[in-house]
């Protein structure tokens, strides 16, 4: 068996990403990761589409929140995020069974909410 090397450990199959729990910075759980949203072009992640409330996945929400603020907490194996639950709740997000586009104005609404540049 070939050992894994340091650079290999930061890649991660979207798969195991998905359904990943992020933390605000208090520790406090907001959600799980359900999608990853990733431009075409760069092939880079854009953004993390959280999910959370909702009862067997009805009535959930789900916000996208750039990727760019997830910071991977290896003793807590999730995603921490430097936002609160009521930040959260004024985000900018969708049903589930929404098929959202990410068109250049909703991407600014969402990155305008969180305070980043354009990804």
């Amino acid at each position: 068996m070939t050992p894994v090397s340091e650079t290999s450990r930061n890649v991660i199959s979207s798969e195991r990403v998905e359904g990943t729990t992020v933390y605000a910075a208090n520790g406090d759980k907001l959600g799980t990761i359900d999608d990853l949203m990733i431009d075409k072009v760069s092939g880079q992640v854009c953004y993390a589409v959280l999910e959370f409330g909702g009862f067997l996945g009805i009535g959930t929400d789900r916000y996208p929140v750039p990727w760019s603020m997830l910071d991977y907490d290896t003793t807590r194996e999730g995603y921490v995020v430097p936002l609160d639950k009521p930040t959260l709740d004024g985000a900018p997000r969708y049903a589930k069974d929404e098929v959202r586009d990410y068109d250049p104005d909703y991407r600014n609404n969402i990155n305008s909410y969180y305070g980043v540049g354009p990804l």
